[in-house]
């Protein structure tokens, strides 16, 4: 009796501990709609998902340390250039660093489009996110349309920008 109530407790445990770490929420899907978030971006403000209403988004998880996320910045930041004026937003949300890291960083790149802090992982955990960099194209419409896992290069997120913002 001792051991099927100890291999209970270990099965229980376990449990407990995988849906800590790995968090109980659903992968968001294609055509899931896009959970809300509210952060404080390196700008002072607080930002929003339901700001961006009406706009196609680009809302691309990041971090510093991570080598493929910063080898993207560039091609993140050409196309918020170029799509800004059209409509669309590149929202990029870093993953637990503290502002001034971020803001140094986004200043030492010239990254203009607006970066949000997610301080205690909540918008990570609500878009379930593994691995960085992890990429969501949202239409206007607030439904993700694409979802892209690692490292984005240039023509392949101007061919998904193009694919949101097509009548």
């Amino acid at each position: 009796m001792q051991i099927v109530i100890l291999l209970f407790i270990v099965i229980l445990g376990g449990y407990a501990i995988s849906t800590a770490v790995l968090g109980s929420h659903d992968r968001l899907q294609v055509g899931s709609k896009a959970p809300s978030f509210s952060l404080l971006g390196i700008d002072g403000g607080v930002h929003q998902l339901n700001e961006y209403e009406g706009k196609a988004m680009v809302i691309n998880f990041w971090g510093t340390w991570c080598k493929p996320c910063v080898k993207e910045m560039p091609a993140l930041q050409q196309q918020w250039e170029k799509w800004k004026d059209k409509g669309v937003v590149v929202l990029g949300i870093n993953a637990g660093e503290d502002q001034m890291t971020v803001q140094n960083f986004a200043k030492d790149r010239g990254v203009t489009f607006p970066i949000l802090l997610d301080s205690n992982s909540d918008a990570v955990r609500d878009y379930n996110i593994s691995p960085l960099p992890t990429t969501f194209f949202v239409s206007a419409k607030g439904k993700i349309t694409s979802i892209h896992q690692g490292e984005l290069d240039l023509e392949t997120l101007d061919s998904q920008i193009g694919q949101l913002v097509a009548p």
